[in-house]
């Protein structure tokens, strides 16, 4: 099938001193989402070495392109992977692809997307491991202990959305939304020549209870995906005869794997 390479498992051992941090936790218990400054983030992962750092971040430069936009855009490009989760470390499962029913969908949902898989070198990196160790950490917390499953189903997206000066780039082309999974995180890697960009969050009723942008790299927003949804406004270059664009890490935690496929 499309987009399945030949490899199977990768283990993925985290590091067990990474930790979250007290205030995201407090933010997202109480509002269902949370804005962590790199500082924070710098706290919740430790040192990053600054050559580990390009090494980790140039990895988006080599991203395969979205072939599913239905909106017809060729703005973004991206890398899947999925993984078995929980305090013992991660398992890579084999590839497959992303799915969202059209209920959180509706622009690219109702189908299985093939995407580009996350290479090993990337999924085994010491930042994914710390990343994955601190967010397994703080949705385990937050998640009443009946519902907590004895392994996450973590899915795992490398996005770089482009824009140019007659084509805006989209980071949320369906709009507002929630995922269809029960914990989301979304990193800012890098940001260039960009304008817009802004996160925004509204609760249930669709109230706005929150607006910022991430800007600096490891910016990072928190989100609980059964009490608010997301959506980030379009990006335009600053500089129209400069490369623009915006690369993320999300992560998102589910008790259910919600997809029509099955390994």
């Amino acid at each position: 099938m499309e987009g399945v390479p030949g490899s199977m498992y990768t283990q993925i051992r985290p590091r067990p001193e990474s930790a979250p941090v007290a205030e995201v936790e407090a933010a997202l218990d109480d509002a269902g989402f949370a804005f962590a400054p790199a500082a924070t983030m710098h706290q919740a992962l430790g040192a990053i070495d600054p050559e580990e750092w390009e090494d980790f971040a140039r990895s988006w430069n080599d991203l395969g392109d979205d072939r599913y936009m239905a909106d017809g855009g060729r703005y973004r490009r991206r890398r899947f992977a999925a993984f078995n989760g929980s305090a013992q470390g991660f398992e890579r499962k084999p590839h497959q692809p992303h799915y969202q029913s059209r209920e959180f969908n509706p622009l690219n949902g109702g189908k299985d997307r093939w995407f580009e898989p996350v290479t090993d070198a990337i999924a085994t990196h010491r930042l994914t491991q710390d990343i994955f160790r601190a967010s397994e950490a703080l949705f385990t917390r937050l998640t009443p202990a009946p519902l907590r499953p004895e392994a996450w189903h973590v899915e795992m997206h490398q996005f770089r959305v482009e824009a140019h000066p007659d084509n805006a780039g989209r980071p949320t082309p369906e709009g507002l939304h929630r995922d269809g999974v029960d914990w989301a995180l979304v990193v800012l890697l890098r940001r260039q020549n960009l304008i817009g960009g802004e996160t925004e969050i509204v609760d249930l009723q669709r109230s706005l209870v929150g607006r910022f942008a991430l800007e600096r790299p490891l910016d990072s927003a928190w989100f609980d995906d059964s009490r608010v949804y997301h959506g980030v406004t379009a990006i335009l270059p600053l500089d129209p005869l400069r490369h623009a664009f915006r690369d993320v890490l999300i992560i998102t935690f589910s008790r259910v794997a919600r997809h029509s496929w099955h390994a």
